[in-house]
Order: C-alpha cells, then sequence, then structure tokens
C-alpha cells in the first residue's frame, strides 16, 4: 500500500502541477487549522466528506469521517480540490493583537509607564521596590492587607507608575517570546561591591532583545568596598555605555536601604517616559498579559493579569491562553476590590477556568458562543499537538532512519 500510495501521490502531484500553470491565479486561497477532521474539510472544501474519504483512498490512505489529517495531508487535499491552504497558526490569535485599527489608534490617551526591575540575587531589587512603596504609597493603601502579586502600583509628583518583581528572568523571557511586550522600562540593579554577574548579563541581554530603554541603578552605594567606577567599567565591557562615561543610558547611584539616590531614579523614570509618549485605547476590549498565576484554596485558580488596553470590568467573558472565563472579581496588590480596572493596572482575576501559563494573553469577547468555539478550537489543537509529540513509534524511526533523515538515535538506557 506505501509503493502505492507513493506512485500514485507522485502521478496525482505531477498532473496537478501540469494544471496549476494554467489556473494558479484562480486558486482560493483557504485558512484551514492543522489537525482538522474529514468531515471538517469537506464543509470547508464545499463538498461531501465521502469525496474527501474517496480522495484519500487514491492517494491510498483508508480513514474515516472523524479522523484528523496532518498538514501535508491537507496540503494535497487543497490542491486536489484547486484550493491554496493557509495554516491557522492559532485560532483567534487576531483577539490578542496589541496594535489595534487606525481607529483605536485616534482614541488613544496617555498612561502609566510599566517598569520592570532586573538584576542579580541579592542586589536589593526587592528592598529598592519596598522603599519607594513605602514613601511613595498609593491613595488607599492604609490598613489593607499587602498581598504578593509581582506588581505594584506607586504614586510620584502625581503621576503614576506601574512596577514589576522579577524574582526569576524566566517569567520575562516566557513574556518576550510570546511578544507580549508589556514592558516600557527596565531597571537593571548592579550591587556597587558585587559588580555585573552572570544575572546581570542575562538581564542586559533580554532588555536589549526586548528593545526596551535601560536605567542602570548602581545600589549599595554605602557600603564600604562600593565602587561604582569598576560597575561601569564592567557595564562598558557588556556594551552598556552609562552617561557619566560618555553613553546614553541613564545611571544613577542609589542605597535602597537608606533611600538615597532613590527620588534621581524615579525623576529619570518620569523622563523617560515622557520621552516614549506612552498611550493606550481606553474605549476597546481590554486586552493584556498574564504577569503570574496560582491555584488558591479559596479563591481556586486566579492570575495577575496587566492591562494593556481596554477597560476590564466585573462579568466580563474572557479568552486567556487556550481557555475561557468569566471575570468574578478583580483586586488590587493591597486586596481591597475593584470594580473596573484599565491599562498599566496590574490586577488580580477570579473567574479562570483553569490556572493560566505566566506570559499567557488576554482579550476580552463580548461575544460568548464565539468564546466557546475558539476556546474549544484551541484546546483541540493544543491536544493534537501533544499526542502528535507523544505518538512517535519504532516504525516511523525506522522509516526516517531509511530515508536518511534521522543519522543518530537517541537512545535512554534503562539497565
Amino acid at each position: 500500500m506505501d509503493t502505492r500510495s507513493k506512485k500514485k501521490i507522485h502521478k496525482k502531484s505531477r498532473s496537478q502541477k501540469e494544471d496549476s500553470s494554467v489556473i494558479e491565479g484562480d486558486k482560493t486561497i483557504l485558512k484551514i487549522a492543522e489537525f482538522s477532521n474529514v468531515e471538517e474539510l469537506g464543509k470547508i472544501f464545499n463538498v461531501t466528506s465521502s469525496d474527501v474519504i474517496q480522495t484519500c483512498i487514491e492517494l491510498g490512505m483508508l480513514v474515516t469521517k472523524n479522523q484528523r489529517m496532518d498538514w501535508d495531508m491537507i496540503e494535497l487535499l487543497s490542491d486536489h480540490f484547486g484550493f491554496t491552504p493557509e495554516k491557522i497558526i492559532d485560532v483567534g490569535e487576531d483577539l490578542f493583537s496589541l496594535e489595534g485599527t487606525d481607529e483605536d489608534l485616534k482614541n488613544t490617551d496617555p498612561r502609566a509607564p510599566i517598569v520592570t526591575v532586573m538584576g542579580h540575587v541579592d542586589h536589593g531589587k526587592t528592598s529598592l521596590l519596598d522603599y519607594i512603596r513605602k514613601t511613595n504609597v498609593t491613595s488607599g493603601e492604609s490598613g489593607g492587607i499587602t498581598q504578593h502579586i509581582g506588581a505594584y502600583k506607586v504614586l510620584y509628583n502625581k503621576r503614576e507608575v506601574t512596577f514589576l518583581d522579577t524574582p526569576g528572568h524566566e517569567a520575562f523571557t516566557a513574556m518576550r517570546a510570546r511578544g507580549a511586550q508589556v514592558t516600557d522600562i527596565v531597571v537593571l540593579v548592579v550591587a556597587a561591591d558585587d559588580g555585573v554577574m552572570p544575572q546581570t548579563i542575562e538581564a542586559i541581554s533580554h532588555t536589549k532583545a526586548a528593545g526596551v530603554p535601560m536605567i542602570v541603578a548602581i545600589n549599595k552605594i554605602d557600603k564600604p568596598g562600593a565602587d561604582p567606577e569598576k560597575v561601569r567599567r564592567s557595564l562598558s565591557e557588556n556594551d552598556v555605555l552609562v552617561e557619566s562615561w560618555g553613553g546614553k543610558i541613564q545611571d544613577i547611584e542609589i542605597s535602597a536601604l537608606k533611600g538615597q539616590g532613590v527620588d534621581s531614579l524615579m525623576e529619570s523614570l518620569l523622563l523617560e517616559t515622557d520621552v516614549l509618549e506612552l498611550k493606550a485605547n481606553f474605549k476597546c476590549n481590554a486586552k493584556g498579559s498574564v504577569v503570574d498565576s496560582r491555584l488558591d484554596k479559596g479563591l481556586g485558580p486566579v492570575g495577575t493579569v496587566l492591562i494593556q488596553h481596554g477597560i476590564l470590568k466585573i462579568g466580563d467573558p474572557f479568552i486567556c491562553g487556550v481557555f475561557s472565563g468569566k471575570v468574578r472579581s478583580i483586586t488590587n496588590e493591597n486586596g481591597e476590590r475593584l470594580k473596573e480596572a484599565g491599562p498599566s493596572d496590574a490586577i488580580q482575576i477570579q473567574g479562570f477556568d483553569q490556572v493560566p501559563q505566566a506570559a499567557d494573553l488576554f482579550a476580552v469577547v463580548e461575544d460568548e458562543k464565539e468564546i466557546k468555539r475558539i476556546s474549544g478550537e484551541r484546546q483541540r489543537i493544543k491536544r493534537e499537538i501533544e499526542q502528535k509529540k507523544m505518538a512517535f513509534s519504532l516504525d516511523q524511526m525506522s522509516s526516517l532512519i531509511k530515508e536518511g533523515a534521522v543519522k543518530t538515535l537517541p537512545i535512554i538506557i534503562k539497565g
């Protein structure tokens, strides 16, 4: 059957190549999700599922109505029925687009900057954030229970700034990989008595890859043995040239414990914000990114979401990653319940079907039926891909070796 199918496919594709030279321009481009089943393909091609099964048998493949097709087979079938297939990478991906139309861009208003604090372990990231939060408290924190949700909103000179705390750099990398550009400015904390360390270099490379402006905070200058010049020299060796050495990156000497130089750092942040002219649309459906998530004993799946566009209200139906949900409650970092949240707000949300992944994109969709459809489709594609990863039999391996596609054999010896 294998040999026959190869011949038939070869013959078929050759005859189609001959035809395509004539009707190439007339072929309709169809958007098709990978792993669609025979019945779905029949509806897409506007033929009966029997026709699709018949074609598959001609190509030497016995299939049933509910069998799912991989992309190579979908391409062959599309070609046979006179269509050009285009793979849907992720169903509903357009919902998560943060670019917006020209109409959306007209409705933009200034928003608060989102600042991520990065640096090596024990260089004083959390101490710096604690000092900023104690001295520049947002209204209404007195008496509130401070919950660690990895993000804080601070009021300085009557202007709001949102800070993200990064315990490790994995979350930032994942966000960057998913294209969720949540950060506007990075504050790189380097200890004056310790200098540039491996994780400092890693933070620099993350920041450069994300294309985000950076401010260097040289911390612990009050400690004996502090050498800020050594830090500046090490930074220049890693292509970070600070202003005091004739570069463009602002560098501020601070002491997070005593608060020395922290005001200068905040002024630099506001200056950088003015240069960036940050804006967001407040009049569209809310969109954002998941910063942090966990399964709470009493609350169920909760996620910290950073809103990037629109206003989020209680009761809004949303889709996050592959799962749908409905906003049941919105809380800020002080545990206070809010009725709504806008751009640059970091809030904790209840109402997820499952615990979301950090860096998942979050979008509100008004049509609940549409949410269910997109969510079901995305879950199905994810399941299929996972099964595809698992199902790799020895027969497939040996056929790949025969074809010469596999040169080395990965083996785990269990004895």
